[in-house]
């Protein structure tokens, strides 16, 4: 063989097939693919004569095509696959090699991944990609992780496929091991409570303004040209100005309104539970698709009384307008959480991940790119030890105008009986944030009454348990050794 890969690609389903385009369209780079099924690597190579492919019909042909330090991108489903494929590759590299999964694997499995990989000379990489079809073929955000021996050579080819966002690549070494699958899977965390907020702006605006599906794509297309603008709000747009081609209807009104769900959400919420995160945005978010998705519950629920009443809209435009405000600042909520989430994860595991920088790689390519995460690059620039992003000053001043207009939005579609759980619960951490003393104090007091759990005071230093007994006269508090 005259001429070797110095990347290739394993596993050649729609990602991965256009990750290998990508990667063969990019000057400098020479595309080794495999894939079990060797039809589908046929069918790869005889559809895109033009990316002039290595194609592999096994294992041992892929890795005799890389060049040295050889380099392979795994794009195969998690779990199981992903493990015998990396087991595959790791018997048959030699240190200095490269493997990277660029799936989306859960980021503890990468932690596991990576130590027992490393273990043998070989680097190991989780890398996120995010932009789905489109975004792997065209150019996506691209979030490695593993050493930085390993992003040397790595580095150079992910960001020659990367989006590109005002000239920088959207791709930078997140940190070792597991974080850059971390991060992707707190973006995707992000991704559900964006579109769960743009969902309940939408049912505000048909259900309380009366608004058609192609009115709210014209409110959606004006909203995308100011602070709001974002790819989600654009695809909103096109969404919703969509007509079934066999009813005549507006293309949501005959969708199945029940909405499933993938591992990385769930995992966001579960991973922030452990790491003691409130990230209530997107914990509805998931719950929302959930309790979409109880169709039979919902069909024995659908006679409960609801005492509504009619939300009267005097002034659409004040109306519309008191809407995008309430998304706004719910957005921003969304955005908080889980850049403290990537935060609280970073010390949990050792990471050093500069905040900064990943706002600035999700400004391209990726589902949640927006216009939004510019003025979040700007905050962690002027302050990278910022406790949240609300404090940011710009935030700070961006709800004050909008707060206002956030209460009334959640206030009038609980009273007209319109679920908003994003909406409110964004709204509610606001409120917590911002209290200077929460009814925590109770629930302390609670919970040393019912398990000796033991408290701290407010006047004095130390752990402290109350004697409780049945005579409230004759409580005694005293110092804990707990």
């Amino acid at each position: 063989m005259s001429e070797k890969a110095n990347i290739g690609v394993v596993g050649l389903a729609v990602m991965g097939s256009n990750l290998a385009r990508n990667l063969a369209s990019r000057e400098g780079n020479r595309v080794a693919v495999y894939n079990r099924s060797v039809e589908r690597t046929e069918l790869l190579v005889n559809e895109h004569p033009e990316a002039n492919f290595i194609a592999a019909q096994t294992i041992d042909e892929f890795v005799a095509s890389l060049a040295k330090p050889r380099t392979a991108i795994i794009m195969v489903q998690a779990g199981a696959g992903t493990d015998a494929v990396i087991n595959q590759l790791a018997e048959r590299f030699e240190p200095g090699d490269i493997i990277v999964d660029g799936g989306n694997a859960l980021f503890t499995d990468t932690i596991r991944r990576e130590k027992e990989v490393s273990a043998k000379g070989i680097n190991f990489v989780g890398a996120g990609i995010s932009g789905g079809e489109e975004g792997a073929l065209k150019g996506p955000s691209i979030m490695p992780g593993g050493s930085a021996e390993a992003y040397k050579t790595l580095g150079p080819i992910l960001a020659s496929i990367a989006a590109v966002a005002e000239g920088e690549p959207c791709v930078t070494h997140v940190g070792t091991d597991g974080a850059g699958h971390f991060v992707k899977m707190i973006h995707n965390g992000i991704e559900y409570a964006d579109m769960q907020l743009i969902a309940e702006a939408y049912d505000i605006l048909r259900q309380a303004g009366n608004y058609t599906p192609a009115e709210v794509a014209e409110i959606f297309g004006e909203w995308n040209k100011g602070d709001l603008e974002s790819f989600l709000i654009e695809i909103t747009a096109e969404v919703l100005k969509q007509v079934d081609a066999k009813t005549g209807k507006p293309f949501v009104d005959v969708v199945l309104d029940q909405a499933g769900s993938k591992g990385t959400g769930v995992w966001t919420v579960q991973t922030s539970l452990n790491l003691g995160v409130p990230v209530s945005g997107i914990a509805e978010a998931v719950f929302a698709r959930s309790l979409s998705s109880q169709a039979t519950q919902r069909a024995a629920a659908g006679n409960l009384p609801s005492h509504a009443t009619k939300w009267e809209v005097a002034d659409k435009k004040a109306f519309v307008e008191a809407v995008r405000k309430a998304l706004y600042a719910s957005k921003l909520v969304a955005y908080a959480q889980g850049f403290d989430a990537i935060r609280a994860g970073a010390k949990e595991y050792n990471w050093e991940i500069d905040l900064g920088a990943v706002s600035k790689i999700w400004r391209g390519g990726c589902i949640i790119r927006a216009q939004f995460l510019n003025r979040i690059a700007d905050a962690y620039a002027q302050n990278p030890s910022l406790e949240s992003l609300i404090l940011d000053p710009y935030f700070t001043n961006a709800v004050a105008e909008a707060v206002g207009a956030w209460r009334e939005v959640v206030a009038k579609a609980s009273l007209a009986g319109i679920p908003v759980p994003a909406f409110a619960s964004s709204l509610s951490y606001y409120d917590g944030l911002r209290s200077p003393r929460l009814p925590a104090a109770l629930v302390q007091g609670q919970r040393d009454f019912f398990g000796a759990h033991t408290y701290k005071r407010v006047d004095l230093p130390g752990v402290f348990h109350t004697l409780w007994s049945g005579d409230r006269s004759e409580i005694e508090t005293t110092p804990s050794s707990h």
